[in-house]
């Protein structure tokens, strides 16, 4: 099944409200309450396979304390990690068992006066700092903090999801046509959700109610379009 590229909405920016916790319930709470200030925590390492939702929480809570007016740095894959800058006072580090050997000695050399001068420091990745292949002192900063996996959805609760943001859209979502959301297309929240979203609009322009035949018609209509 080809995916609907050409009919998809932008997914909403990460934030912590549009993150359906699943088992990670004590997770966002940590978040949320780091961001509005009440929490001591200064150092949380998430780590979990890929589409868990860590680089999604990570970019939520950096956005969240910027947003509440500290100064922050956001570092993706590959990006070079700069020189920090004296009124810094919160980083986060994406996909930190990627860095090479010269982010890396810049991570750390940023991590230590950020600590002492009581700034956040957030960092995601695919397994613990144990089992990440990083300078050793790197891996003892990161284990020094929280660390949280994050728990994937399950189908179940991807489920539940999907029928909380028809709810929210005003309309009924058929379990048939989650089953076949979830057999056919992408299984990232994110990209289902944007399905879901382009399903809704295509139901308001043909004026029909969402069912599993209008899902196959939207999505015929964009493989047909594609080959045309």
């Amino acid at each position: 099944m080809k995916q609907l590229a050409l009919i998809l909405a932008p997914p909403p920016a990460p934030a912590l409200d549009n993150f359906f916790p699943g088992r990670n319930a004590e997770l966002l709470n940590l978040l949320g309450n780091l961001v509005a200030g009440r929490s001591a925590e200064r150092c949380i390492y998430l780590w979990g396979d890929a589409g868990s939702g860590r680089s999604h929480l990570l970019r939520a809570t950096i956005a969240g304390l910027n947003a509440a007016g500290l100064v922050c740095l956001q570092i993706s894959r590959g990006d070079p990690i700069p020189a920090p800058a004296a009124q810094l006072r919160a980083v986060a580090v994406d996909d930190v068992g990627t860095l090479d050997a010269g982010n890396q000695r810049v991570f750390f050399n940023l991590y230590n006066p950020l600590r002492e001068r009581g700034g956040i420091v957030l960092a995601a990745g695919d397994a613990p700092p144990a089992r990440l292949k990083l300078r050793p002192e790197l891996v003892t900063r990161l284990g020094w903090g929280l660390v949280y996996q994050v728990q994937a959805l399950t189908d179940d609760e991807k489920a539940l999801a999907l029928k909380r943001h028809a709810a929210s859209r005003s309309f009924d979502l058929p379990d048939g046509v989650i089953d076949y959301l979830l057999r056919h297309l992408s299984r990232d929240l994110p990209s289902l959700m944007s399905v879901l979203d382009a399903l809704d609009r295509h139901s308001l322009e043909a004026k029909r109610p969402i069912t599993l035949p209008l899902l196959r018609e939207l999505l015929r209509s964009e493989d047909d379009g594609d080959r045309g």
